[in-house]
């Protein structure tokens, strides 16, 4: 399948690992012009052919200084993928242990920055027809599933994306979500990170615990999902062979998520 996006534009953050890195990649082999935008530069992401830059995307100034960095370098953005999220705000707990700056943290990364890195980009895209996937998460289905101020942003980011294909679709510019499950990243696969706080709390040895995810999700396929797939799958979304879809929501779970 030809994507035909050789000499576009795009701008990806979270770009340093996981999702993000994989989607950068993907992008480049396509022949895309990539700046990838992250906190922490990766060797990665230096070495993957995309502009880095090192901007903290939890803060107005930090989506401020990517995007003109981005317009500045690339001359116009064709192609924008909201990818960051999660964040060190995120922890394994539940309502009444989740404060105020905690709620707040996480929608300044989970969601804020996709609304001002979109309204930055929007006038290029509009100009350019062109696309938008912002990378959600099953939790915004299974709200039980996972910490709840990032279940909730991650509900809002998928209403966002039906918002914004509604109001710009006329104008030319697609917007759709990708919704993954539990994905082979450094959320989970880091001791130090999200998996490595679930597993300790539930007092299991951190490898075990990886080992079972796929039975604990109830996850159709038996394993769980690979970055480059959902990589795959957003850089279909940002191409012109799926000209005709937006306002959607994409869930790749290998079979998490049960309901209609």
């Amino acid at each position: 399948m030809k994507l035909d996006l050789a000499d576009k534009t795009a701008v990806v953050t979270g770009a340093s690992r996981g999702i993000g890195l994989a989607t950068v990649r993907a992008l480049r082999e396509e022949g895309v012009r990539v700046v990838g935008a992250a906190r922490t530069l990766t060797p990665e992401l230096r070495a993957s052919g995309a502009l880095a830059v090192s901007v903290d995307l939890s803060t107005a100034d930090g989506v401020a200084a990517l995007m003109d960095r981005a317009l500045t370098e690339l001359g116009g953005i064709d192609l924008l993928v909201n990818n960051v999220g999660a964040g060190d705000a995120v922890e394994p707990v539940g309502f009444l242990d989740t404060d105020d700056a905690t709620w707040s943290a996480v929608f300044d990364l989970n969601l804020l920055s996709a609304v001002r890195a979109t309204r930055a980009a929007l006038p290029s895209l509009i100009e350019r027809r062109g696309s938008v996937v912002n990378v959600s998460s099953i939790n915004s289905r299974l709200p039980g599933a996972g910490p709840v101020a990032y279940s909730a942003a991650k509900a809002a980011l998928a209403a966002l994306g039906k918002s914004l294909a509604e109001e710009f679709g006329p104008q030319g510019v697609r917007v759709n979500t990708v919704s993954p499950g539990v994905v082979r990243t450094a959320v989970w696969e880091d001791p130090d990170g999200f998996g490595g706080k679930v597993a300790a709390h539930a007092g299991a040895e951190h490898d075990a615990f990886l080992r079972q995810l796929p039975e604990a999700f109830g996850i159709t396929t038996g394993r769980i999902t690979e970055p480059r797939e959902v990589a795959a799958l957003i850089v279909f979304l940002l191409s012109d062979v799926a000209g005709n879809i937006t306002g959607a929501d994409h869930v790749i779970d290998g079979g998490t998520v049960k309901t209609l």
